[in-house]
């Protein structure tokens, strides 16, 4: 269960990154539109899990945390290039940075929270 409350983390992340930036540039409102930005991050993000092995230490900010956020990144953009949705570099910079302070930014607080708790790190 704990697995697919990570996976889900990781989903959300993604959607929120695409919708604040959809709406910045007025293109909000297009379900169809969404989804063709998002998917090639949620690839990314399904493939960062697999070369991290998330589901073994899913809070992991390092090593875990990073390869979820690079994957997502550059199979994004390689994605993106392929399809012909094009990527521009300061779109490169944004995601970099939203995306790193998010993906490995939740797994900073839940590993905070299970030190605060007294919780010893989660292995599977």
């Amino acid at each position: 269960m704990r697995n697919v409350v990570a996976g889900a983390l990781d989903v959300c992340c993604v959607l929120v990154f695409v919708g604040i930036g959809r709406s910045s540039h007025d293109e909000a409102g297009s379900v169809t539109g969404f989804l063709g930005t998002a998917w090639p991050f949620l690839v990314g993000v399904v493939a960062g899990w697999a070369l991290s092995r998330a589901w073994r230490r899913r809070a992991d900010a390092v090593p875990v945390g990073v390869g979820v956020w690079l994957s997502t990144v550059v199979v994004g953009m390689v994605l993106r290039v392929v399809s012909g949705q094009g990527i521009a570099f300061t779109f490169v910079l944004v995601a970099l940075a939203f995306l790193g302070l998010v993906l490995v930014g939740w797994r900073g607080v839940a590993r905070a929270a299970q030190a605060l708790r007294g919780d010893k790190p989660e292995r599977v």
